[in-house]
């Protein structure tokens, strides 16, 4: 586990962003690449969860992603470079606590869960910044994280 102070400056990255900086042919992969570059240029962690892992699969797997079909194969290879360059947040009943009690205050319903883990994730982590390509699904949380929107 990383440090208190490191980890309360760190980044999540979230689905949307690390497929953009996966796909080379999706519309937002130069965007997305040069950001996480310059993230690893100033040496910010960054962070993933197990949802945003499992997401990352599910859509590299399940159809061709900006014309490019992944092999099973490429896509567990493709996750495995995020791994190595990520810390994995765990989700434990912390984050479920904090998930329960974002749904209720911000009134989450449906698919929009997914978002709000993603929230709860960091919050139950110390963790206070979201990089990711849909700043409009987040923008409820912005009293609670700092967004960093990547445009294509």
């Amino acid at each position: 586990m990383m440090a208190a102070e490191a980890i309360g400056d760190a980044l999540f990255l979230d689905t949307s962003l690390i497929v953009a900086a996966t796909v080379e042919a999706h519309p937002a992969h130069k965007a997305a690449s040069s950001f996480v570059d310059a993230r690893v240029a100033d040496a910010r962690p960054m962070l993933v969860s197990l949802q945003v892992c499992r997401e990352f699969l599910v859509v590299l797997t399940r159809q061709p992603v900006s014309g490019r079909v992944f092999t099973l194969t490429e896509s567990l290879a493709a996750l495995e470079v995020w791994l190595t360059g990520c810390q994995v947040l765990e989700e434990n009943v912390d984050v479920l606590r904090e998930c329960l009690r974002l749904v209720q205050q911000f009134d989450v319903h449906g698919k929009q869960v997914h978002d709000c883990n993603i929230v709860a994730t960091m919050l139950a982590h110390g963790v206070r910044h979201l990089a990711t390509r849909n700043a409009a699904d987040f923008k409820r949380y912005e009293s609670l994280i700092s967004l960093e929107s990547v445009a294509d």
